[in-house]
């Protein structure tokens, strides 16, 4: 098998999943249009510092995260596994990697675009633009693999699409609870900055506003590599973790 025809295959793919997403009126609304609520807070904000801006911008990315690129995918998964779709392919030529790759492309796709889409609205607040695109870029496409792996997983235990508005519960308790740690005690954040949104806030910071992690320091643009080096780890573990417990507890066919 050639990688062209496998490359084909998937994006084929894919672009079928997105315009079965598009057609929904529902899923576009809750994947598309609610990530970027959170940036109408940049109008609001009293001034343009990095500080007023980095929650906003953390948040509309973690909502990309959770509805296209987590729930979605969550959704989609248990659906078509529920209806033998996933055993009816597997018996093609397509691949499991190849399946599962094109199942969370458009929510990846789509939180790409949410956050394309937050810098012009940025700019218009008064905001900077980010400062390092290319670890923004990094940081997203960690992310989507993680969220995308978590939205896998859970699948790997919830019964029904109908349900999945239970099981995701934690994860999106997980993804939301480190981006609001302001104001908590140290004792609380000692453990909420080993999470997902904790990393995502740091390395927010460091590559749109050119910032330490902590909104302190201005930081060069190879140095923002370093500083935001230890987020980046973290997400990355984050990411390797969640692909395993994946794996493992990948089901392609309903309970009996």
């Amino acid at each position: 098998m050639s990688t062209t025809t496998s490359l084909t295959r998937t994006t084929g793919l894919a672009r079928f999943n997105l315009v079965l997403m598009a057609r929904n009126r529902t899923t576009l609304i809750y994947g598309f249009a609610m990530p970027l609520i959170p940036l109408l807070l940049l109008f609001a904000m009293p001034d343009t510092t990095p500080e007023a801006g980095v929650g906003a911008l953390t948040i509309t990315l973690v909502m990309a995260l959770i509805f296209p690129g987590y729930y979605n995918l969550l959704s989609m998964f248990v659906t078509r596994r529920d209806e033998l779709v996933l055993k009816r392919l597997r018996t093609g030529e397509i691949r499991d990697g190849e399946l599962l790759t094109s199942m969370a492309l458009p929510g990846a796709a789509i939180t790409l675009g949410v956050m394309v889409l937050a810098v012009p609205i940025a700019a218009v607040a008064g905001f900077d633009l980010p400062r390092n695109p290319l670890l923004l870029l990094a940081a997203t496409l960690v992310a989507c693999v993680t969220f995308a792996a978590l939205a896998v997983w859970t699948a790997s235990w919830t019964r029904t699409a109908e349900s999945a508005q239970l099981t995701s519960g934690p994860v999106m308790i997980i993804a939301l609870a480190g981006s609001f740690t302001a104001g908590l005690p140290e004792a609380v954040t000692r453990w909420t900055d080993l999470l997902p949104g904790a990393a995502i806030s740091d390395l927010m910071m460091v590559a749109w506003f050119g910032r330490d992690p902590d909104g302190l320091d201005r930081v060069g643009w190879l140095q923002g590599f370093v500083e935001a080096g230890p987020a980046l780890g973290l997400l990355v573990v984050w990411a390797v973790v969640a692909l395993v417990m994946a794996m493992r507890a990948l089901r392609w066919e309903p309970r009996a």
